[in-house]
């Protein structure tokens, strides 16, 4: 429903109409919006037309380089259109005697049948065949679009085509390993069935521009063509997540045998470094700690475990009383479950050295 303008707003607009600040006449521009028919739904998303684009913007970059080093100009070669239709829309679009390129699509030793067809107009062929053949590429500005080649023309048109497929395989480098190889040249297409009226193609538009001349190639991708490739990217794919799952078990199984460093720390203290430097055999130094009090088991200079200092079978040993932070085991029968610390199993008992009066650890020499 229209907006209704309330008197004052009529006035302000007719005051600003009158003092020139503002045109009537001026209107605002509508959006253009593609019509969309449901009868042919789309098969393709914008995810893989953005795919399509960006491979193929790395193929504009690389055709800029092969035709600027073929014809020695500098030219600009950029993608114009990646848009999808029925391949009758681009047939009907084709003229007597034009001139259409077959390329046939090679994934490893397999070829696909269905051709990619290339269109290329006559305007940037002839200036690209006059350029080869030592002149300035100047093209007439009403040369027609169902321009006639003569044999001269289709064998260097046939040398360029050659060319500039074999290194349209090279764009889909990022995704998977694949070649496009040269098939042969259609002078009539409109006389040649090369793929159904009703399936669905890509067409890649790529505008060539020279200084004193433009034109246009167009890609037709067949669905056939790109459902091959799709494919083929979908099974590299699930392979690299089948890569990237768990192998935590895999892994553990292999370093369980690798060899640890574990430092029982009994305490810590600090020193001045003149008492440092005069420590003796036989000096005692104070920890401030209890002979029975928990030692800090460490790995990387992390503490793990805690335990007791004790004895087994003659040589000095630590018994882990838990993990730090969680207790490891359960509590044995008879243990104390009440408040304060719970009593564990006695380890055996260590030999240790006699307390001097200040209760410092009295060190024997050895």
């Amino acid at each position: 429903m229209a907006e209704v303008l309330s008197q004052s707003q009529i006035d302000a607009l007719l005051a600003a109409a009158m003092s020139g600040t503002q045109d009537l006449t001026q209107q605002k521009e509508e959006k253009k919006y593609q019509k969309y028919d449901f009868r042919s739904p789309r098969k393709y998303t914008k995810e893989r037309l953005k795919m399509l684009n960006g491979v193929f913007e790395n193929y504009a970059k690389v055709l800029n380089t092969r035709i600027n080093a073929l014809a020695r100009a500098t030219c600009e070669v950029a993608v114009d259109t990646v848009d999808e239709q029925r391949y009758y829309e681009f047939s009907n679009a084709l003229t007597d005697g034009q001139v259409v390129t077959l390329a046939y699509l090679s994934i490893g030793d397999d070829r696909e049948d269905t051709p990619v067809i290339i269109v290329a107009t006559p305007s940037i062929m002839v200036s690209l065949i006059d350029r080869l053949m030592g002149g300035n590429g100047d093209v007439e500005e009403d040369l027609p679009s169902d321009y006639t080649y003569t044999d001269l023309d289709l064998s260097l048109y046939q040398n360029l085509m050659t060319d500039f497929i074999s290194i349209m395989g090279g764009s889909w480098e990022n995704y998977l390993t694949l070649s496009f190889d040269y098939g042969r040249i259609e002078a009539n297409p409109t006389l040649v069935q090369l793929i159904g009226f009703e399936e669905t193609v890509i067409m890649v538009s790529l505008d060539i521009k020279f200084s004193n001349s433009s034109g246009r190639l167009d890609i037709c991708l067949p669905d056939a063509v790109l459902g091959r490739i799709f494919t083929e990217i979908n099974k590299g794919s699930a392979a690299l997540r089948k890569e990237r799952e768990d192998h935590s078990d895999e892994i553990y199984a292999h370093i369980q045998s690798s060899d640890l460093e574990i430092t029982a720390e009994l305490g810590r203290t600090a020193l001045r470094l003149k008492d440092i430097y005069n420590l003796n055999v036989g000096d005692v130094i104070d920890m401030n700690m209890k002979k029975d009090s928990t030692v800090s088991l460490r790995i990387g200079g992390r503490e793990w475990f805690t335990g007791y200092m004790g004895t087994h079978e003659k040589h000095l040993a630590v018994k882990i009383r838990d993990i730090q932070g969680e207790p490891r085991f359960t509590l044995p029968e008879g243990a104390d479950d009440g408040e304060g610390e719970p009593e564990l199993p006695a380890p055996e008992p260590l030999l240790m050295p006699e307390l001097d009066e200040g209760g410092s650890l009295q060190e024997d020499g050895q």
